[in-house]
């Protein structure tokens, strides 16, 4: 059940490369148990608040809490509650299935990998995979793959970048609704990056939509798109890619 203590809490955050603000002024929070989208075109400022949230750049200014403490003083003991999955990395090609997770496993602490690992593999209907080199799994078999290590440490907090992006259509709504259930029962919370609105409408509680790395609606799936008077989310979507409704995002954002 979605709880409003936020579990995460980003603040004012600015990062800026040379001469490029990639983040200018973000602020947003997950509550405990919430599904929260970051939805924006390319450029918008999504990766890069990611990159942030897993340490791996620092901001150039703007504070991050994370279980409700400063993530740069107590990194090393929120990211063993934390994890990660991306459709853009990729696990060591050389090792099977199984060997990649439990290596992973036993890096994260895991008690029992094997048990573990067992149980994952058939949440995500890859128990055949087990033995198969991951270097000639499918993009489709990879990306569940990548999910089960993410799972492996039964994180309090999910990053996902794009975790339904080279899957068909069958298997992406399998894991849609895997992570729902996910989210729900265990009280999960999550932070999810998409380009596919349907990931977005039926995974997220809530959605920021980020646009030159700022804030430019903030609300459910359905309040964010009709503010603009637009028929979906899709909709809206083109109209930002295409500039239509750039006058009425600047307004939005000084407010």
């Amino acid at each position: 059940m979605l709880n409003a203590t936020p579990i995460l809490e980003a603040d004012r955050l600015v990062k800026i490369f040379g001469d490029s603000t990639a983040l200018d002024g973000l602020s947003f929070k997950v509550g405990t148990g919430e599904s929260l989208g970051l939805l924006g075109v390319n450029g918008a400022g999504k990766t890069t608040a990611m990159n942030l949230l897993l340490g791996l750049t620092t901001p150039t200014s703007g504070t991050i809490r994370i279980f409700g403490k400063d993530f740069w003083k107590h990194r090393i003991e929120i990211l063993k509650q934390v994890n990660f999955s991306s459709a853009y990395t990729s696990l060591p090609s050389n090792l099977l299935v199984w060997q990649n997770l439990n290596v992973f496993a036993r890096l994260y602490g895991v008690r029992q990998p094997k048990q573990k690992i067992d149980e994952l593999l058939e949440l995500l209907e890859i128990t055949h995979l087990w033995k198969s080199v991951t270097g000639k799994l499918s993009a489709g078999e990879s990306t569940r793959v990548n999910l089960a290590k993410a799972l492996l440490n039964e994180p309090r907090l999910l990053l996902l970048d794009e975790p339904t992006a080279s899957l068909d259509p069958d298997i992406a709504d399998r894991v849609r609704k895997l992570l729902r259930k996910l989210q729900l029962e265990k009280g999960l919370s999550i932070l999810y990056t998409s380009h596919n609105m349907r990931d977005i409408e039926e995974v997220c509680d809530r959605l920021i939509f980020l646009h030159g790395g700022k804030v430019l609606a903030e609300g459910t799936p359905g309040e964010v798109h009709e503010r603009f008077h637009r028929s979906s989310l899709e909709d809206l979507f083109i109209g930002v890619a295409r500039g239509e409704i750039s006058e009425i995002g600047k307004k939005l954002i000084e407010r």
